[in-house]
């Protein structure tokens, strides 16, 4: 992932989405990448040794100057590096993504000494660890990336509402304090600040109904 990113220019974020053993230290690797403009990643990948290009699709975006492609590789190699990190513990991998340089990693482990068994081995082997939230739950979530979120986003928002949600994150509409309002979301997108807003309504109402099913 990271010498993808290093290959590739403009780069928003690289995320594993699912990585299998096929044979000889070669592996199968899916990853979503997303980019500040169009990129080809074929070259890319031909400049990163034991590494091809084996299938490539564009994800739909209405935002502009931002494109996402899902891609997967072979790679030669011992083993995906953070992810063996984590199954070496038998920790649940629920995501893995680098972007501004930094790898972020969410993972459910059975108890505070598994996790704290994973986290010093991650600080021996990249010497530089840091945690930034723990939470207890009782469900341990789906691993890396089962349910391809971002495909079933785009799938089930329509363009104009995709438009709305991606122009008011780009824009920080959504940061605290934000960065932008919703009139100048309106005045970017040449609509009515009431269709902003209910356009942005309606596309969260989707989204919690992703993660906790429809309404009674």
């Amino acid at each position: 992932m990271e010498e993808l990113r290093r290959e590739l220019d403009g780069v928003r974020s690289i995320e594993l989405d699912n990585a299998f053993y096929v044979e000889d230290g070669t592996w199968l690797e899916s990853l979503t990448v997303a980019s500040n403009g169009a990129f080809d990643p074929e070259p890319a990948i031909e400049g990163i040794s034991g590494a091809s290009l084996f299938y490539d699709s564009e994800i739909p975006t209405e935002s502009d100057g931002l494109e996402i492609r899902r891609l997967a590789l072979l790679a030669n190699e011992s083993y995906p590096f953070i992810l063996s990190l984590v199954l070496r513990q038998k920790a649940i991998p629920n995501r893995i993504v680098l972007q501004n340089g930094v790898f972020e990693v969410v993972v459910t482990a059975r108890d505070w000494d598994q996790f704290r068994a994973m986290a010093d081995e991650v600080q021996e082997t990249l010497g530089e660890f840091e945690l930034l939230s723990v939470t207890q739950d009782e469900e341990p979530g789906e691993p890396l990336d089962s349910g391809r979120l971002t495909e079933v986003l785009v799938s089930k928002l329509t363009d104009d509402q995709l438009a709305v949600l991606e122009t008011a994150y780009d824009r920080g509409y959504f940061d605290i304090p934000r960065e932008a309002s919703a009139t100048e979301l309106a005045d970017e997108l040449d609509i009515a600040q009431s269709t902003v807003s209910e356009r942005l309504r309606t596309a969260e109402r989707t989204l919690l109904e992703l993660i906790y099913g429809p309404r009674e």
